[in-house]
């Protein structure tokens, strides 16, 4: 059974930098730090005290920026990346991105470049959302990036939406190699359980659950998007998941202990 639409006011969401709202990952909870957590106690206490440092590969920096230029639009994505690169006056042509040429400009932008070959990748995505008509109903009217920070279980989190439609609630955008297997993906990745805490963060502050979809899109040829409604039992089973993972959170912080493991996991497999 779905959640009915509920009506979200616009005024509840901060709207912050990224690097402002990653800045404060050490006071506050985040659904990428539960996941880790739910992944391996130690792996999630040495990302917060700093000891693992995410890095930021191509292809997060890639979809990174997507999601920039599909719902921050065009202005924002050229003011956040270094587009393209310099131009060979021989050739007329584009210096690659391995050659030394390349390599100086990029090291005097000051922020994240993309080359031109990742630049037309971004125009395929975005140019495959606007085919799929419920993902541009979901994402032609909202708020892209609104922070929200709240106590939940117990403990102070945040969440940062990629897009609140104020009718059709959360609608969060995921790049994909091939959609055919996106929703095994999915389930890989724990969107099941990022898209709950979303959603209970939330309720902490709106009193209401809300609604909650997914916008898949590939980042190679054909570039399809996909369209999913996440159903309430699928956000149910997850928050009861995520619920008593925060409360083995808060046990290994009150006892200052970061297994490798969660206790009952060492055990012989048989494959």
């Amino acid at each position: 059974m779905q959640n009915d639409p509920v009506s979200i006011p616009m005024d509840i969401f901060l709207e912050e930098p990224a690097d402002v709202y990653h800045a404060r990952s050490s006071e506050f909870l985040s659904s990428h730090q539960l996941i880790d957590f739910m992944k391996c106690p130690l792996l999630y206490h040495k990302k917060r005290s700093g000891l693992i440092e995410d890095k930021d590969s191509p292809a997060y920096l890639l979809g990174r920026a997507a999601h920039v230029r599909i719902l921050e639009g065009r202005g924002e994505y050229e003011k956040q990346f270094a587009l393209g690169g310099p131009i060979n006056p021989t050739t007329g042509k584009p210096y690659g991105s391995a050659t030394k040429k390349f390599a100086e400009w990029q090291a005097k932008q000051g922020r994240p470049v993309l080359s031109f070959e990742q630049m037309a990748v971004i125009e395929q995505m975005a140019s495959g959302i606007s085919l799929n008509d419920e993902a541009v109903d979901l994402i032609s009217y909202g708020l892209a990036e609104g922070v929200v920070r709240a106590e939940y279980c117990g403990l102070p989190c945040q969440i940062r939406l990629d897009w609140v439609n104020p009718q059709r609630g959360i609608v969060d955008l995921k790049t994909c190699d091939d959609l055919t297997w996106f929703e095994a993906d999915a389930r890989r990745f724990s969107y099941h359980r990022q898209m709950a805490f979303y959603q209970a963060v939330l309720k902490e502050v709106l009193g209401e659950y809300v609604q909650v979809h997914i916008i898949g899109i590939e980042k190679r040829e054909p570039y399809r998007a996909g369209v999913w409604q996440v159903s309430e039992d699928c956000l149910r089973q997850a928050r009861q998941e995520n619920e008593a993972a925060i409360g083995r959170l808060r046990e290994c912080q009150k006892l200052g202990l970061w297994p490798r493991r969660r206790n009952g996991d060492y055990r012989v497999q048989i494959l």
